[in-house]
């Protein structure tokens, strides 16, 4: 999974569905399942 600053390039690509999910903003593809990414870096948990 790539994390990504901006989903604009990932959107596009066919098959591909944005989900938010606890708060992030993911996009996963159904034609090419390799090709997930992610927007924002990774929370500190305590």
């Amino acid at each position: 999974m790539k994390v990504l600053s901006s989903l604009k390039s990932a959107k596009s690509r066919p098959g591909c569905q944005v989900v938010k999910r606890r708060g992030r903003v993911f996009v996963i593809c159904k034609a090419n399942p390799r090709f997930k990414a992610v927007q924002g870096k990774a929370k500190k948990r305590k």
